[in-house]
């Protein structure tokens, strides 16, 4: 396939169909996706199975075991790879990031090799933010840029597209089991010397449901940047 959009959830039955439907939809030609779910308790993974079986384009992941964020990311680029997928691209399952753009990541893709879909260049936009969570956003970034070298507007987000050759060469160093495998992922294509992009977007509030950041999550996450660095 040319396109696979990866989606990983946990509890976004409220969201997860119309997420996989606005990809599908994204005026995009040859794009599948995979939704890599831990067995949501709402049931999740039911509606993704049910989408299943009424169009080949959609598959499931269901992760029953090594459950987590990150694990499931690992988990589903390897399975991209395994059906050679030529771009990757991962987004959200809250619909926070709009299938959009996907079209505009894959004309961007033709002259680099990871396309970040970025809030803080021009043209992008996370307005519906309060204010301590984008001073928040901007230290976090700013630290990123500095201990990593990381030289993007937005190393957080994690609505990218990777070529394929970019996944094969950082899929087996993956060991993140949360969410800092966004970090983990760039820090390791910008070591493999992959051409970053940045494309414009307007960043949206969850649709439904609750966000699963916490302030711990954020003190743990500054806490592996240093030890991302030191390995």
């Amino acid at each position: 396939m040319d396109t696979l959009a990866i989606v990983c959830t946990y509890n976004e039955a409220t969201n997860i169909e119309k997420v996989i439907n606005d990809i599908l939809n994204c005026d995009l030609k040859d794009i599948e996706v995979l939704v890599a779910d831990d067995v949501s308790p709402d049931g999740t993974y039911k509606i993704v199975e049910d989408m299943s079986k009424k169009d080949s384009r959609v598959h499931l992941l269901l992760r029953k075991t090594n459950k987590g964020r990150g694990y499931a990311g690992i988990d589903a680029f390897k399975w991209a790879l395994e059906h050679n997928a030529k771009h990757i691209v991962e987004l959200d399952g809250d619909g926070s990031h709009n299938p959009k753009y996907i079209k505009y990541f894959r004309e961007t893709i033709k002259s680099c090799d990871v396309v970040i879909g970025s809030r803080y260049v021009n043209g992008g936009s996370d307005t519906q933010r309060g204010m301590l969570r984008q001073t928040v956003s901007l230290l976090s970034r700013k630290y990123l840029n500095i201990i990593l070298g990381i030289d993007v507007c937005d190393p957080t987000s994690g609505y990218r597209m990777f070529k394929q050759e970019v996944v094969k060469s950082f899929v087996n160093k993956l060991t993140a089991a949360d969410p800092f495998i966004v970090t983990e992922m760039l820090y390791f294509a910008k070591q493999s010397k992959a051409v970053i992009k940045e494309y414009p977007i307007d960043f949206l509030e969850r649709v439904s449901g609750q966000s699963k950041l916490r302030p711990l999550t954020l003190v743990k996450y500054l806490g592996k940047v240093l030890k991302l660095r030191i390995r």
